[in-house]
């Protein structure tokens, strides 16, 4: 049976795990989001711990045994638009809320993508009809709980979303997987996803 961390997402601080102040020297913060981060110092707390999941990331991919140079600069020029949408906060109706669950998930993204952490727990599905048509979820405790999705050769990653029953994941294009007891509902990315129902094989 897959155990839950919720409580880590309700009582986590992120001060624990970051050094005092942001990655950025904030006399040159130019932005909305910088200016909030520089004011604020749970925000300042999650600017760091991000920069230094992304040192990790980076540091990962290094160690890798092919492709590293491909690879970092994919997630370099990743990073550089995830600050782009950070930076778009300055047009919601709560900046600061929207810079904080930037970084939330930001975080868990990078957890789960390069493994930087021993998953909390992990759950392996079937899907639908084929009996080949599997799916992996390795659980990872970060400030926002985050899960590694596997299918074939495809990883993806997704955050937690709250819902009234069951514990859901939403990770991008619409992606997301929807768990209840030992049943789940997996949607595949848009614009072709389907849906299916999936029953725990472990």
């Amino acid at each position: 049976m897959i155990r839950y961390f919720l409580l880590g997402f309700l009582a986590f601080s992120p001060a624990a795990l970051a050094q005092n102040g942001p990655s950025f020297d904030c006399a040159g913060a130019q932005t909305t989001a910088e200016k909030l981060i520089c004011q604020d110092s749970e925000l300042a707390a999650l600017d760091q711990l991000v920069a230094d999941r992304y040192k990790a990331a980076i540091a990962s991919i290094r160690e890798s045994d092919s492709g590293s140079k491909e690879a970092e600069d994919a997630l370099r020029t990743y990073q550089r638009g995830w600050i782009g949408g950070r930076d778009e906060c300055w047009k919601t109706d709560d900046p600061r809320d929207c810079v904080a669950w930037n970084y939330k998930r930001r975080e868990g993204q990078l957890v789960a993508q390069y493994m930087l952490e021993t998953p909390s727990s992990t759950a392996r599905w079937h899907c639908g009809e084929s009996p080949a048509n599997e799916v992996a979820t390795l659980f990872f405790d970060t400030t926002l709980p985050s899960v590694r999705i596997e299918r074939g050769d495809q990883i993806t990653t997704g955050s937690l979303t709250p819902v009234a029953s069951g514990t859901r994941y939403d990770a991008d294009f619409g992606q997301f997987i929807w768990i209840k007891g030992d049943e789940a509902h997996y949607r595949e990315s848009d614009p072709d996803g389907q849906d299916f129902t999936c029953k725990i094989t472990n």
